[in-house]
């Protein structure tokens, strides 16, 4: 115990930009080393539940000096992960603002480093106000006196990151491309983990000065390179047409029109693609010993992680904004299409979660038993499943289990259900059942997933959506019919 009490206290990092993107990751990265930290965020209430229990979140606001002070006393290392591309106003005034205001107080609380990510591109080819920011951000943060590291990246790569997004929009929506010139303007991407990997060396990094480093992947690429392998990876058939005329401005205009989600970002993001973002000083990976992987590797990965990311995803805070009910069609989540309802029944989870486990086979799907067997027909004629193979055992699961045209991919006893789809599909298809324990009762939530592949599988999903809306409510009814018919059922118990 004496010993514990000898042991020097872990350093207090602050970390801003918490509830952005490269923000969120690295916080997950710094909460998985043990480290001490602290975020700052204007709303603390939306990042309180994302951060770790020993993670200390404090309110306060980079363009109101007087609520920093609190912020940064006792840090020993700021990330500085944060600017105002998204605000409707003059964003490279706030994004000046706010860094004198930091600079200055990071200062007089005596914090020893600063670690900036900021945009690669050389200053004397002319930058765009969204470069031309970064760096001045850089240089202001600098003239605190105080050490900072800046890393300079281009493009970032990984699942939800506005870049990935932008090429993932354009190329399931678009079989036919016209690019414009920016589109085969040659930048150098990094895998959102190794630009984490980045930020975490650089506040390991033994020097005591201000440096800059410029940051990349293993290639040298264009975005229509990155469409491309976009495609190849989804299985995609794609034709990009290039044009001369297309200017940046006229492009990003065209971009809010058909990524809407990023209007307003993804205007001011294209239109400073006028020229290279390579990295041309290749320090970084001698100083901090790391070797990126290449643009294949990292959409493979982002792909990859969106799976997983989003069979942790809880469905109901996913649509707590979308009102009582999605929207026709569904709600769309990065490349997959998503209907979710749910139903309150006065039952413990296992009671409830009894006639879930119990799904297709002989037991049938609790409503629209002849629609089922008609889709089961035609995937039989198309080559698929069908629903002749049934279940292994008509009351327990396990993962790996065969339901009908489905696949028990996962499967927590009275708890969760994912089934996933085996049936001839122009995509993807999942079904999610989640039990969750309230005051008065249980909650058992439906999701149905679907990953469209091209125009085929969008139009396949928004024909059957209508009939989805009919057969999955049903079944929701069914399920819980069937749980207060027979309230006492036992609990699924071991081996389930």
């Amino acid at each position: 115990m004496e010993e514990n009490a000898r042991r020097p206290r872990e350093p207090l990092i602050l970390l801003t930009g918490a509830t952005g993107y490269v923000g969120g990751r690295l916080l997950k990265a710094l909460e998985a080393r043990g480290r001490r930290v602290r975020c700052l965020a204007r709303r603390p209430e939306y990042l309180s539940g994302r951060a770790g229990p020993a993670t200390e979140v404090i309110g306060g606001d980079l363009l109101r000096p007087g609520t920093l002070p609190p912020v940064l006393e006792g840090v020993r290392t700021a990330f500085y992960l944060v600017h105002s591309m998204g605000s409707t106003g003059a964003f490279e005034e706030e994004d000046r603002r706010a860094a004198g205001n930091f600079a200055a107080a990071a200062r007089q609380a005596g914090v020893r480093r600063i670690i900036y990510l900021g945009g690669l591109g050389a200053a004397e080819e002319g930058l765009s106000p969204h470069l031309r920011s970064r760096q001045e951000v850089g240089g202001i943060l600098r003239s605190s006196g105080v050490p900072v590291v800046e890393l300079r990246a281009s493009i970032v790569i990984g699942s939800g990151s506005l870049s990935f997004e932008m090429v993932r929009a354009l190329v399931e929506r678009l079989p036919v491309m016209i690019t414009p010139r920016w589109v085969s303007i040659p930048a150098q991407p990094i895998a959102i983990s190794d630009l984490t990997n980045y930020l975490l060396a650089a506040e390991a990094w033994p020097e005591q000065e201000s440096r800059i480093f410029e940051i990349g992947g293993a290639d040298v690429v264009s975005y229509g390179d990155l469409m491309a392998e976009y495609a190849r990876q989804r299985g995609l058939r794609r034709r990009m047409i290039p044009v001369p005329v297309l200017t940046p401005r006229l492009s990003s205009l065209w971009l809010g029109l058909v990524t809407p989600l990023y209007a307003r970002v993804g205007r001011k993001l294209i239109d400073s693609i006028r020229h290279p973002t390579v990295v041309r000083d290749n320090s970084a990976r001698e100083v901090f010993g790391i070797r990126p992987r290449g643009i294949r590797e990292a959409i493979a990965a982002a792909l990859a992680n969106e799976d997983r990311e989003l069979a942790e995803t809880r469905w109901s805070d996913a649509f707590s904004s979308a009102g009582p009910g999605p929207s026709w069609g569904g709600v769309r989540f990065g490349s997959r299409l998503v209907d979710s309802r749910s139903v309150r029944v006065p039952l413990p989870p296992a009671a409830l979660f009894a006639p879930v486990r119990r799904i297709g086979g002989a037991t049938g799907w609790y409503f629209g038993d002849r629609l089922w067997r008609l889709r089961g027909f035609i995937d039989l004629l198309m080559g698929g499943v069908g629903l002749r193979r049934g279940r292994r055992d008509p009351d327990r699961l396990r993962a790996g289990d065969t339901v009908d045209c489905w696949r028990v991919e996962e499967f927590q006893a009275d708890r969760k259900l994912r089934l996933a789809a085996e049936m001839k599909l122009p995509g993807r298809a999942w079904l999610d059942f989640e039990v969750e324990e309230g005051e008065t009762g249980s909650t058992l939530r439906q999701t149905a997933l679907f990953d469209p592949v091209g125009l085929f599988g969008l139009a396949y999903w928004y024909l059957v959506y209508p009939l989805h809306q009919i057969v999955f409510a049903g079944m929701l009814r069914g399920i819980a019919r069937a749980a207060l018919s027979h309230p006492r059922d036992p609990s699924s118990g071991p081996g389930s």
